[in-house]
């Protein structure tokens, strides 16, 4: 092992440690770390400075100054280059992961919700220099491949329930601040387990950007879906029925309740909620249908408008009722990705606007990939197999719903 030789001067450590303990530090390893850096030069070329030797590999060729953070500060080292060959140094292999452990650890705070210029000034009290906000951007971006890798992996199992939603982001585009639609994908694989399938970006909501989100995730694998769940975008109905028309779409029961209240005069809306869901809670499709039937005949005089949107809407609302009743509640309504969506708005406040449609895929992405890594390690199914075979066996009932709604949809 070559000897390391470290000169420091005596007189200048110590006034610098009655002063400035911290500078002290810094000056001895800054030395300590240049030294071995002469060392290792040396033993790569196999000749001391301006040493003419037989087994000499190359020549040297000066030095270029780099800042390592460490610590107990940033210190600025003198790094050795050769003429014709690369200078390696084990000091920067460590700081290579140095330097990622501390990307890694801005990027998360970014994505759990704190702000750019509040991550910028915790790494400065831990580091000691100055992280600007644009850095702190930049350092995010070591997320993309992992996130682009999560967005485009394949779909190898059956998901049977599957339920789509979007959202909106404020980004910045030209100059201006505009909306962005997220889209995401929701599913329960053939296992009981939920899992996180899809996610894109698109400029709004219409049929088209629907129509490509779904061939989007068909192309990569999606199969075996028996029933679509959502609220009633007609982006999103339009879609289904060009990419998956054998499927039966459940109309979320939340979101048409909400729909049917709104008319409702303010004095009768809690009355009518609850009979809503009575009606929606029926064992039976015969007995919700009854149930519909008295909740029109009683509300027709005082609120038209909301009954008819209760008779149009009600069979779509309930094509849940073709599944076992016991996992019924689980697919009845979108409430799953609406609870998503809050987590992933809570945690975009503190961005506020994003610079980039970029940024957002980063950030929002990493964010359900958190929230996809957590619902992977739930124990408990949402349905066991003897549900799941029961599924199966009602797939021609699903396929007939199917064929009804693509006819409501034609006419």
């Amino acid at each position: 092992m070559a000897q390391l030789n470290i000169t420091l001067n005596q007189e200048e450590i110590l006034l610098l440690m009655q002063s400035d303990r911290d500078g002290a530090f810094k000056k001895m390893v800054e030395k300590s770390f240049n030294a071995i850096m002469l060392v290792e030069a040396k033993d790569q070329i196999k000749a001391e400075p301006y040493e003419r030797t037989e087994e000499r590999t190359d020549s040297r060729n000066g030095y270029y100054t780099r800042d390592l953070t460490t610590r107990i500060g940033t210190i600025t080292l003198k790094v050795p280059r050769f003429r014709n060959i690369p200078f390696k140094t084990l000091v920067f292999d460590n700081y290579a992961t140095s330097e990622a452990a501390l990307i890694t650890g801005m990027a998360e705070m970014v994505v759990n919700g704190v702000s750019t210029r509040k991550v910028g000034d915790i790494m400065e009290k831990l580091c000691d220099r100055n992280f600007s906000k644009s850095s702190v951007s930049d350092a995010c971006k070591e997320l993309d491949k992992i996130v682009q890798e999560f967005q485009n992996r394949p779909l190898e199992i059956d998901y049977p329930f599957v339920t789509v939603d979007a959202t909106y982001f404020s980004v910045r585009e030209d100059h201006k601040v505009i909306s962005k639609s997220l889209y995401v994908a929701y599913a329960t694989n053939s296992k009981g387990k939920r899992e996180i399938i899809g996610f894109q970006v698109y400029p709004a909501e219409t049929k088209e950007y629907w129509t490509e989100f779904l061939v989007w995730l068909k192309n990569r694998g999606l199969c075996g879906v028996k029933m679509f769940t959502s609220d009633a975008h007609e982006g999103i109905r339009h879609a289904m029925s060009k990419v998956f028309p054998f499927v039966p779409w459940q109309r979320c029961q939340h979101h048409f309740l909400r729909n049917i209240v709104e008319q409702v005069p303010k004095k009768y809306q809690r009355g009518i909620s609850s009979e809503l869901i009575d009606m929606f809670n029926s064992r039976t499709i015969e007995e919700a249908r009854s149930k519909r039937d008295q909740i029109i005949e009683d509300y027709r005089d005082i609120a038209e408008k909301a009954m008819d949107c209760l008779d149009r809407g009600f069979e779509c609302a309930m094509t849940v009722m073709v599944l076992p009743e016991e996992i019924r509640r689980d697919f009845r309504t979108s409430n799953q990705i609406e609870r998503l969506n809050r987590e992933l708005k809570r945690r975009s406040n503190a961005i506020g606007i994003f610079p980039n449609v970029k940024s957002l895929v980063r950030i929002m992405g990493a964010v359900l990939m958190e929230r996809n890594a957590e619902l992977q390690s739930t124990k408990r199914p949402v349905f066991y197999q003897t549900s799941y075979r029961e599924v199966l066996s009602s797939e021609n009932k699903l396929k007939k719903v199917a064929e009804e709604q693509m006819g409501m949809l034609v006419a």
